[in-house]
C-alpha cells in the first residue's frame, strides 16, 4: 500500500469535512436562484431563425413527444379514504439525460466540485466515465482503477495548472463508478477501442515493445508505409503489431473482469466508420487504418470479444460522429457478422462558436429537417440511438452569447427528444473551459466557477418541469382507478387510506 505522509492525510481529512459541508450547501444552490435568471432574451435570435423553428415545426415536435415519450398508465387503489387527494409524482425518466463526468473532483475548489456533483441525480441520470486507454494505463499493466493521492480534491485544489497534469479529465474510474452507484446514476463507459493516437493509443506500446529495426521500417510516414501490402507491413513490424493486437483485446477482458455488470453500457468501438469499406472481415493480419496501423478487423473482433466476456445485461454500443450511410452500413454489417450491438451512438459537436452564431443568424445548420434526415439514416439499423456526445458552444461569454446557447439548446433538445428511436442525450463538457485542448471554453452549462448559465436553466426547465408528469386527483370513494398518460419513467403515488395512514407505492410507466 502506498504510504501517505501525515500532513497529506490531515489535509485530505480537512478537505473531506469542508467539502461535505460545501456539498450540503450547494445541493440547494441551483433551486434557490431567482426565476428571472432562467429566461433568455428571445431577441438575440434573428427572424430567420424563428422561421426555421416556426410554430408548425414546434407543433410537430410536441406531437411526436406526446406519441413517443409518453405512455398510458392505469393503477387501481383500494381502501382509499374518500375525499383524500391522491398525488402522482414522476421520480425519474426512462429516457437518458446524461453528461460525461471527466472533471470529477478536478475543478479546484470544494464548492465547485459540490455544485458539479449535484447535477448528477438532479439534471443528469447518466454519466459517461472516461476509459481512454492512453491515460487509463499510463504505465504498462497498471490500469488506473483505484484512486491515488493525485486523484483527490486536495491534490487538485492545490494544482496551479490542472490542464498540464497527465490525468486532467481522466479521473481514476473506481471513484466515478462508486459515486454514480451511490446516487443511482446509470454508468456508461467510453471507450473500449478507438484508433485515435492523440487520445487513446498508449505511447509505451511503441516505445517498449517495438524492435529498433521495426521502428526504422515503420516510421516512414503513413502514406509511404501504406504503399506496401498488409503482409509486407506485418513482416516489417511483427512484434509491434502482435503486441498491440494482444493488449487491445486483453484490455476489453480486463475491464469486463473488473466491472462485470456494474457499468451499464460501453462504447465498445469509437469512431471506426472511417475504416469501413464494405467488408467487416478481411482476413488480413493488420489494418491500414485511417488512424495508422490497427489490429486486423478490429471493430468486429472488439464486439465479439466484449460480448464474450461481459454479462448479457450490459449494453454494447457503437459510437461515431459520421452520421451517414456508411456508418449505418457498417453497423448493419457488424450485426450480420454476429456482433451484439444494442445501441448506435451519434455525436453532434458545435465546437466552433461561429457555428452557433450562424445558427442564431438563421443559417441552415442543425435544422429540424437536417436532424430528422440524419436520424432516419441511423434508424435503418433498427437500434435505439444514443446522442452520445453533444456540444453547443456559446458564441461568446457575454449575456447575448449565453442566451443564444440556451435558446439553441432548448430547441435542439426538444427536437432530439421527439425522434422515435432516440433513447438518450449526453451533454459533453458541462463546465466552461474544462474541455480537451482545442475545444471551446464556452460550451458548458456551468461557468468555470461551476455557476449555472442560462443553458443550464433551459435544460432544467425541460427535464425537471415540462417533461415530468405530476398531478393530484381527488378520491370520491374507497376504490380509485387512476388512469393517466405520462412521461415514461418511475412514479410514486401517495394517498391516505381509510385508517388515516399515509400510503405510498411506486410504479413504472413505459
Amino acid at each position: 500500500m502506498k504510504r501517505i505522509h501525515t500532513f497529506t492525510l490531515l489535509c485530505n481529512v480537512r478537505n473531506a469535512l469542508f467539502c461535505s459541508a460545501a456539498l450540503f450547501i450547494s445541493a440547494c444552490t441551483f433551486a434557490d436562484l431567482p426565476a428571472s435568471a432562467t429566461t433568455p432574451d428571445p431577441s438575440v435570435m434573428s427572424a430567420r431563425y424563428y422561421e426555421i423553428w416556426n410554430d408548425d415545426v414546434q407543433k410537430e415536435i410536441d406531437a411526436r413527444i406526446e406519441k413517443y415519450r409518453k405512455a398510458d398508465a392505469s393503477v387501481t387503489l383500494q381502501n382509499v379514504k374518500p375525499g383524500t387527494e391522491v398525488r402522482v409524482e414522476q421520480l425519474s425518466h426512462e429516457f437518458i439525460f446524461g453528461a460525461h463526468i471527466f472533471n470529477f473532483r478536478q475543478l479546484g475548489t470544494c464548492e465547485r466540485n459540490a455544485r458539479y456533483e449535484a447535477l448528477y441525480g438532479t439534471l443528469f441520470n447518466s454519466a459517461t466515465v472516461a476509459f481512454y486507454w492512453k491515460k487509463f494505463e499510463l504505465e504498462p499493466d497498471k490500469p488506473r482503477f483505484a484512486a491515488e493521492e493525485r486523484d483527490t480534491e486536495a491534490f487538485w485544489n492545490q494544482c496551479a495548472d490542472p490542464k498540464a497534469q497527465p490525468h486532467w479529465r481522466r479521473p481514476a474510474s473506481d471513484q466515478c463508478v462508486e459515486f454514480c452507484e451511490a446516487k443511482g446514476i446509470r454508468i456508461h463507459g467510453h471507450p473500449m477501442v478507438w484508433g485515435n493516437r492523440t487520445w487513446q493509443h498508449p505511447d509505451w506500446i511503441w516505445e517498449n515493445f517495438t524492435l529498433p529495426e521495426e521502428k526504422a521500417q515503420l516510421a516512414v510516414g503513413k502514406k509511404k508505409l501504406y504503399e506496401h501490402s498488409t503482409d509486407e507491413i506485418f513482416a516489417m513490424g511483427q512484434s509491434f503489431i502482435q503486441e498491440y493486437d494482444r493488449r487491445m483485446f486483453e484490455r476489453i477482458r480486463i475491464l469486463a473482469e473488473h466491472y462485470g455488470d456494474r457499468v451499464d453500457s460501453w462504447d465498445v468501438v469509437n469512431e471506426s466508420a472511417v475504416d469501413f469499406h464494405g467488408n467487416v472481415k478481411t482476413g488480413e493480419k493488420v489494418m491500414k487504418s485511417a488512424y495508422g496501423l490497427m489490429p486486423a478487423d478490429y471493430p468486429l473482433r472488439a464486439f465479439l470479444t466484449a460480448q464474450e466476456v461481459l454479462p448479457d445485461s450490459v449494453l454494447l454500443n457503437i459510437n461515431d460522429y459520421a452520421n451517414n450511410q456508411n456508418y449505418a452500413d457498417q453497423t448493419k454489417a457488424l450485426m450480420a457478422a454476429g456482433c451484439k450491438i444494442d445501441i448506435i451512438g451519434s455525436q453532434m459537436h458545435l465546437f466552433n462558436p461561429k457555428q452557433t452564431l450562424s445558427i442564431a443568424e438563421g443559417k441552415e445548420i442543425q435544422t429540424p429537417e437536417q436532424i430528422w434526415d440524419r436520424m432516419e439514416i441511423l434508424s435503418q439499423t433498427g437500434l435505439p440511438i444514443h446522442l452520445s456526445e453533444i456540444t453547443i458552444t456559446a458564441p461568446n461569454d457575454d449575456a447575448v452569447g449565453r442566451d443564444i446557447q440556451a435558446i439553441v439548446a432548448r430547441n435542439l433538445y426538444r427536437m432530439w427528444f421527439s425522434i422515435p428511436n432516440m433513447m438518450g442525450i449526453t451533454w459533453w463538457n458541462v463546465v466552461d473551459d474544462c474541455g480537451a485542448p482545442g475545444e471551446p471554453t464556452t460550451s458548458g452549462l456551468l461557468t468555470r466557477d461551476a455557476l449555472p448559465k442560462p443553458s443550464f436553466y433551459a435544460l432544467d426547465q425541460l427535464i425537471n418541469h415540462e417533461w415530468k408528469t405530476q398531478f393530484t386527483q381527488k378520491a370520491e370513494s374507497s376504490s380509485l382507478e387512476l388512469k393517466f398518460r405520462g412521461f415514461k419513467g418511475k412514479y410514486r403515488i401517495s394517498w391516505t387510506d381509510e385508517n388515516g395512514e399515509e400510503r405510498t407505492m411506486e410504479t413504472l410507466v413505459h
